[in-house]
């Protein structure tokens, strides 16, 4: 596809619920003030569309945010972006599906004089026939989509095409009846103000119709099948919020401001008995029907004109999503995130026709089941979360692949993605409160209940599906990616297991000593691991032919556990990078620590590596505590230990770590915080408290001493003082969120300049993680 049929694939999904099923809902929570919140709602669409450009350049692959977000962050989140983003394009798809229905069925009464209440053959209500013509307008477009990408742009440009001259039109003669209408300026000033409902009802609208604008999600889906895309998704992405925003605005203004209050359209709303009605209020009533009814009163065959235009809206936003929601489970199938059957392609059309038939039943189910105000809300929900996500992803992916071709880059990194997130993680709590939670207590309507817990469920029935089988297909991935080469594994009832890659034979009686130690007082069992490599040009199958002496370094490994009765293992594995070899195997073996060694020698000029690219990696990614060890000039036995700390989980892991190590060699810990020469009564006593906090951990083992050291730069005074040490363990420290660490400025100078070995230690605080320590406690 070329760039003119991918920005109008785009604009064609965007320009669908926005303005046709949504604005009249919209109006009645906004009032006139919704010319303000479709402004607003595009700024805010701006700071996710500019992520969505970046890495929709950079991976041009079916799948789009699901991949990115499956590729930066830990499990489960690659999981739920898959399983969000199909279920918000299929509820979407259903909202245009229900539209289309409504809008047909609309079409018939009009052109054949039927009332509006009519009972066809005794039973076909006007209900059965919008259901019924939804999911068969469903199903032609699921055809549409298995006959392969061609023709679906090509249908998607032709509707496009159709709806934006009608909608011109539309805001033509709407904008020509506000302005020569006498005193039109009190329909948005005096009605009885700009802003009617408030702040609640502005961000509750934008939240309503945030829907409409997330018409780049389904621009980067189609990456695989455009032409250039490097260059052609950014301009695409950014084409096509040029052309909708403006567009949106325009048409609130044309309704609110076109319509006059007349008696047919009270009756038509069903708000009669009231003093005074707003034509904001109107639109609120009429629904999805509203810019139809406005049209009628402005526009010369307004209303089978817009109607027109509504079934063009929704048939190419129909188009649109049914091809993005398809395209997103075919890539998690492809992962084996779902079944195999969403991963088949048809021998004929080349299409995932399993993924487009699936997906096409859920979009269907959701038209029958839900209301449109709900279904509308469900979709935001979702995508709002996504959104944040993939924002997030954009960020972690200029640390972990700073070496992308990026043919767009956002700018001022990292506050774009960063103000994308808080303005869309506001959004959410203001649209389920303006669209009720009647029972308990909340509004006039259940709409904004029933979006919620339709999302809860759709989350918890992804969280069975991840863990009852996600998860151990993964794993199995894992094995194909990262071959076990070689495992030798011992009988043990051990109740964890550390594991110690190995990837300089000079390191591995060091590391194996203090993995030994903890080993023997943790009660857990060693894994040893190393990584034979390939370049990517390289199949992995072919990785065997590579290896030289890795199983031979494994089992000298092994033997220094086993001369002293550790339960260990060993494995050799293929792989492309040895970071992602070490992590598979965390997770395939459900370690719980990793032990690396650093020689710490040769600072590297490059500002996205710290440590160095794979100790940076296992550090940010693995699903497990990790512990990097500093090798330094002293070796033999651990008399003494210095233990500096600042509190928090990552400083009691690192005494977790010194009390084991102690208890095995029985060592002295020293434990230290450093405080200013200048520094208050107030600080002092907080470090003591600091000390003596940490010192509790050891209670009952005599084995530690607590001291205040005063120093004017922390680096430097935990550096002198570790040379009366034999070991200094540190914990990784709480910093700010845009700074570039690992470990944290102070343990990484530490282990730079220290001459003694060196220890950083970093807990795994996910939530996950978390909670099985509190359990296990």
């Amino acid at each position: 596809m070329s760039l003119f049929d991918i920005t109008f694939i785009g604009v064609g999904a965007m320009i669908g619920a926005g303005v046709f099923a949504l604005t009249g809902f919209a109006a009645g929570l906004a009032g006139p003030a919704l010319t303000l919140a479709f402004l607003l709602n595009g700024f805010v669409a701006m700071f996710t569309a500019v992520s969505y450009a970046e890495l929709g350049a950079a991976f041009p692959e079916a799948g789009g945010g699901y991949l990115w977000v499956k590729e930066a962050l830990v499990d489960p989140n690659g999981f739920y972006a898959g399983w969000m983003s199909w279920f918000a394009h299929a509820v979407a798809c259903s909202l245009y599906a229900v539209t289309f229905g409504v809008f047909l069925v609309e079409l018939i009464v009009y052109s054949t004089g039927l009332p509006h209440e009519f009972h066809l053959f005794g039973f076909v209500t006007p209900i059965m026939a919008e259901k019924g013509l939804s999911v068969l307008m469903v199903a032609a477009f699921a055809y549409i989509n298995y006959r392969g990408a061609e023709e679906t742009g090509k249908a998607g440009v032709v509707v496009t095409g159709i709806k934006i001259v009608i909608l011109g039109a539309f805001i033509a003669f709407g904008a020509y009846a506000t302005v020569t209408a006498p005193q039109w300026t009190d329909k948005f000033f005096a009605s009885p103000s700009f802003a009617p409902n408030g702040l609640f009802g502005i961000i509750g609208a934008m939240g309503f119709t945030y829907i409409a604008f997330e018409g780049y999600e389904i621009i980067v889906q189609s990456g695989e099948e455009v032409v250039d895309p490097g260059k052609n998704i950014p301009k695409a992405v950014f084409y096509s919020m040029l052309i909708v925003v403006p567009i949106y605005v325009l048409v609130a203004f044309a309704s609110i401001g076109g319509i006059d209050v007349t008696q047919r359209i009270i009756g038509l709303a069903e708000v009669g008995g009231q003093q005074s009605v707003y034509t904001w209020e109107l639109l609120g009533e009429l629904g999805e029907l509203g810019i139809i009814r406005a049209a009628g009163q402005f526009m010369p065959y307004g209303v089978p004109l817009l109607l027109f235009a509504g079934l063009a809206a929704t048939m190419s936003a129909l188009n649109a999503t049914v091809y993005s929601s398809s395209r997103v489970s075919f890539a998690m199938g492809r992962d084996r995130a779902l079944p195999g059957v969403f991963d088949r392609i048809h021998p004929d059309k080349r299409t995932p026709h399993w993924a487009i038939f699936i997906s096409a039943i859920l979009i269907a189910a959701m038209a029958v089941i839900l209301p449109i105000e709900a279904v509308a809300a469900s979709a935001d929900i979702m995508f709002i979360l996504l959104f944040v996500q993939v924002n997030w992803t954009v960020i972690r992916m200029r640390e972990t692949h700073p070496d992308l071709p990026r043919t767009y880059e956002v700018p001022y990194m990292p506050w774009p993605p960063l103000i994308g997130i808080g303005l869309q993680i506001l959004l959410t709590p203001f649209l389920i409160y303006t669209l009720g939670l009647e029972a308990i207590g909340i509004g006039e309507s259940n709409h904004g209940l029933i979006a919620l817990v339709t999302t809860a469920i759709w989350m918890l029935f992804g969280l069975a599906i991840y863990y009852g089988y996600s998860k151990r297909k993964e794993a199995e991935q894992i094995e194909q990616e990262t071959p076990t080469l070689l495992t030798e594994r011992s009988p043990s009832e051990s109740d964890g297991q550390i594991v110690v890659p190995i990837a300089n034979p000079e390191n591995a009686e060091q590391l194996m000593r203090t993995a030994v130690d903890i080993a023997r007082d943790k009660d857990a069992e060693i894994l040893v691991m190393s990584v034979v490599t390939v370049p990517q040009q390289t199949p992995i199958s072919e990785g065997r032919t590579f290896v030289t002496d890795e199983r031979e370094v494994v089992e000298r490994a092994m033997d220094i556990a086993k001369e002293v009765d550790v339960p260990v293992s060993g494995t050799v594995r293929i792989g492309h990078d040895v970071a992602q070899a070490i992590i598979n195997t965390v997770e395939q073996y459900d370690c719980e620590t990793v032990l690396m060694g650093w020689k710490g020698q040769h600072k590297t000029q490059r500002r996205d590596i710290v440590l160095g690219s794979n100790v940076d990696t296992v550090v940010q990614k693995a699903d497990a505590d990790v512990l990097v060890e500093r090798i330094g000039s002293a070796t033999g036995t651990v008399e003494s230990i210095l233990l500096p700390t600042a509190g928090g989980p990552h400083a009691e892991f690192a005494a977790e770590i010194a009390q084991a190590i102690a208890r095995t060699t029985g060592a002295r810990i020293d434990v230290v915080h450093i405080v200013d020469p200048g520094a208050s009564d107030q600080r002092r006593q907080e470090a003591r408290d600091t000390v003596e906090s940490t010192a509790a951990i050891f209670e009952g083992d005599d084995i530690a001493e607590t001291n205040v050291v005063e120093g004017e730069d922390i680096v430097t005074a935990i550096v002198d003082r570790s040379e009366s040490s034999d070991l200094t363990i540190i914990g990784a420290t709480r910093e700010g969120l845009l700074q570039q660490f690992v470990f944290g400025v102070v343990p990484e100078q530490v282990g730079w300049q220290a001459k003694n070995t060196v220890i950083m230690a970093k807990r795994n605080t996910d939530i996950a993680s978390r909670l099985a320590r509190w359990l296990g406690r």
